[in-house]
């Protein structure tokens, strides 16, 4: 007999009316399946979980041994060790402290006896063996806060819980039978290999729901890294009974200074559990997005996962990406932090408060995809036989000069030494690969889908049937790239789109006609919001948009476009450069990848769209051009594969003009409107630079002076961008230029001071040539030819 689908509920309402469409094809609704309750062939009829469905799934979903390790931690030789070198360390400080002219002078003249110094130690009331004692509680202290007590009870009873409090505030959590499947086939080939998740980070909704999943999927829950700001009364003790282990946010609590116990406490903590094991769950982006893309990975939990394969401590781990996405954030938004705010810190009263607000409320769908698992052991691998390579193809991403060879003393969160560049190099192009593919296998949900018109196509609002057409075309466009987590008619989906947001960021009006009107919210906070579920999307089309906007500003200011062209070359070298201003703003492609490829790649699509036109294309040329673009479309579905990577462009015809397209020229202003907010962003920062000009500053107050100008620009519509003020965004700048030697960084009692390069503080117009630099990404929609209403 065929399963009953059931409509959980809270327990003290009556089931919601739920405006909602269809999630994707071969997905299912996780709050509807219940695979222990008895609903299935060759169960009894009278199976007591077919009455009591929750009750059943969580009292019959496979419970796991899930083993302590801090005890394990805490007799660790290694351990003992670190405490001994943070109590010598503690020791110098202290005499350093008490009489630093002295040791100087004993240090000049000779004088080092042990008795002497031990006798002004004593002197002075240092005594070693005190601060031993100190280190070892602190030890142990670190430990207690840190450890997770992941236990199947409390599993159990949140699972049933969440069964129940889900349905009042989401319509479902949907995840990929399929990729369910692929991790069940993993685990059962290699028990004894590790997954460790990945997710990108969204919401604090993340650190259980994946666990949820998981659980309920009969698959070993993990230990969940969590941020120590999370430990507050109550839900702290709750999540660390799910598997949350509490790290700091900053190990390092004086700049400069390593903590080698606190490092070394949670670098054998991640080991131990991983050779009991435990799977692992961490954000490779150390917090949650701000902006609704992705954020540059941070590599440190990675590389102590890496090293315990290198070491030996495990045979392999299996990294899992994952990627999770909500129609409606649960959280709330960033806009008050993207504005220059300061960040509200987390509590139990704003916990309650957030719990109330969202059971009252509808977040529409959340989507879960797991993607498809790397073997630790393999990468390495690959990364090796690339770092074998002659080198002579400066294209090959190199991610090492030599065959990795590992130090067991240098761990990038243990060791104090010098951290080998080989294994900085692996760390990073793995978490480089694991942000993209993430990224690239988000489900695009509704909302996401209606945000990126409005600020792209419709800024200034459009007609209902007018906006189901230009959604019909971006799901036709999107088809076999990415993931749609909706189905339905497009007009249906734009109203759920509507409601789900809300009349404070869309609004659905009537015009004078009576044709419905879909228009953004006209405040700044509302498009702020808006671009975070709109730039979801924007990392797809950056490539598109660098060519695009790199096109239009190289074209000679001619009286007629009509015979203006740039040559392909001088097209593909120009947008190498501006994707290097990018650099810290999105991840274009993965270390395998050559970006000069995928940019080929993208240009023969607008080739084919017609926002590009080839000059004089006969029909044999014609034949080559669409063989040229089949070649690169194999090369990159086969893109990890090795004669890929040494894949050249430069094939004959790129010499060949591009013209420009009158023709496609609101299509091409929408293209590039994807990155124009960034890019208004970005001059703004270089415009700003003056005021350094013989002056350091706090790089606070200068974050809040380039805010404060881009609102007085969004505010008289010099800069029609709202979503331009963005503190994530200003701060990805000033780590371009201090990449680029214009700005230095020096930090002084934990503030960071930013000041002029000598270079730039000595000529004001060596500024101009950065202004300029930067320029180039900015649009050029003041031209004659661009001034086309959208």
């Amino acid at each position: 007999m065929a399963k009953t689908e059931f409509h959980a509920r809270g327990w003290f309402e009556e089931p919601k009316v739920q405006n909602s469409v269809a999630h994707g094809i071969g997905t299912q609704n996780m709050l509807q399946l219940t695979p222990q309750s008895g609903q299935k062939p060759f169960k009894k009829l009278l199976d007591w979980g077919v009455f009591f469905p929750y009750v059943a799934q969580v009292v019959r979903s496979e419970k796991f041994e899930y083993r302590q390790v801090t005890e394990i931690v805490h007799n660790d030789a290694v351990l003992k060790h670190a405490i001994k070198q943070a109590a010598e360390q503690s020791l110098r400080e202290q005499r350093y402290a008490k009489n630093g002219h002295r040791l100087l002078t004993r240090s000049a003249s000779g004088d080092q006896s042990g008795s002497a110094v031990e006798e002004e130690d004593e002197r002075q009331g240092i005594s070693y063996q005190t601060i031993l004692r100190k280190q070892e509680r602190r030890a142990i202290s670190i430990l207690k806060d840190m450890g997770s007590t992941l236990n199947n009870g409390l599993l159990a009873f949140t699972s049933w819980i969440l069964y129940k409090l889900l349905p009042c505030f989401l319509s479902g959590v949907v995840t990929n039978t399929k990729q369910i499947e692929m991790l069940k086939t993993a685990t059962e080939r290699s028990p004894e290999t590790p997954l460790i998740f990945v997710p990108l980070h969204r919401s604090h909704l993340d650190y259980i729901m994946v666990t949820w999943i998981l659980t309920n999927n009969d698959i070993r829950s993990p230990l969940v890294a969590a941020g120590n700001n999370l430990q507050i009364p109550v839900f702290g003790g709750l999540l660390r009974g799910l598997g949350a282990f509490f790290i700091k946010r900053k190990i390092d609590p004086v700049e400069g200074k390593k903590d080698v116990l606190y490092r070394a406490a949670l670098h054998l903590y991640l080991t131990h559990a991983l050779k009991q094991g435990h799977n692992v769950e961490f954000f490779i982006e150390g917090g949650r997005t701000r902006t609704g893309k992705p954020c540059m990975p941070k590599g440190g939990i990675l590389s102590v996962i890496v090293n315990a394969f290198m070491d030996g401590s495990i045979p392999d781990a299996l990294l899992v990406p994952v990627s999770v996405n909500y129609e409606r954030l649960v959280d709330g938004n960033f806009v008050r932090e993207q504005k220059g705010e300061k960040k509200i810190p987390e509590s139990f009263t704003k916990a309650i408060s957030g719990i109330w607000k969202a059971l009252r409320s509808n977040y529409g769908l959340m989507r879960i995809d797991f993607n498809e698992p790397y073997s630790i052991r393999e990468l390495v691998n690959s990364y090796n036989k690339i770092a074998r390579e002659d080198g002579n193809n400066a294209k090959v991403y190199k991610p090492a000069a030599r065959t990795l060879q590992h130090n067991q003393s240098t761990s990038s969160l243990y060791g104090t030494d010098v951290v080998c560049e080989e294994h900085r190099n692996l760390i990073e192009s793995i978490s480089r690969q694991v942000v993209f593919d993430c990224a690239a296998a988000t489900s695009v949900m509704s909302t996401n889908a209606l945000a990126f018109l409005l600020l792209t196509r419709f800024r200034k609002g459009g007609e209902e049937q007018i906006l189901a057409e230009a959604l019909d075309d971006l799901r036709n466009s999107l088809s076999g790239t990415k993931d749609i987590g909706f189905s339905g008619e497009s007009s249906q989906i734009l109203a759920y789109a509507c409601d789900l947001l809300g009349p404070g960021l869309v609004t659905r009006t009537r015009d004078e006609h009576g044709r419905l009107v879909i228009r953004a919210g006209n405040s700044v906070e509302s498009f702020i919001e808006l671009a975070y579920y709109s730039n979801m999307l924007t990392p797809h089309f950056a490539l598109s948009s660098i060519l695009m906007t790199t096109f239009h500003s190289l074209l000679p200011e001619t009286e007629s476009k009509k015979e203006a062209g740039v040559s392909r070359k001088t097209l593909i070298d120009a947008a190498l450069e501006n994707c290097q201003i990018y650099r810290y703003e999105f991840i274009l492609n993965k270390p395998t990848q050559v970006l000069e490829n995928l940019l080929y790649k993208q240009l023969d699509d607008l080739l084919f769209s017609g926002c590009l036109i080839a000059k004089q294309l006969n029909d044999d040329n014609e034949n080559t051009e669409q063989a040229k673009r089949l070649a690169r479309n194999l090369a990159e579905c086969i893109d990890e594969d090795e004669d890929f990577l040494h894949v050249t462009p430069n094939d004959g015809g790129d010499e060949g003009m591009l013209l420009f397209a009158r023709d496609t020229l609101q299509q091409q202003r929408n293209i590039c409107e994807v990155l124009a907010p960034f890019a208004w962003t970005y001059v703004t920062v270089a415009q700003s630079l003056q005021i350094l000009h013989r002056n350091s500053m706090l790089e606070s107050e200068f974050i809040s002076f380039v805010i404060n100008d881009l609102s007085s620009k969004v505010k008289r519509g010099s800069c029609v961008y709202a979503e331009s003020i963005s503190t994530d965004s200003v701060r990805n700048c000033l780590k371009l230029l201090e990449k680029w030697s214009v700005i230095e960084v020096c930090n002084q009692q934990g503030m960071r001071l930013i000041s002029l390069n000598t270079l730039y503080e000595m000529s004001r117009e060596s500024l101009n040539t950065i202004v300029k630099k930067v320029d180039a990404i900015v649009p050029k929609f003041n031209s004659d030819y661009f001034n086309a209403a959208p």
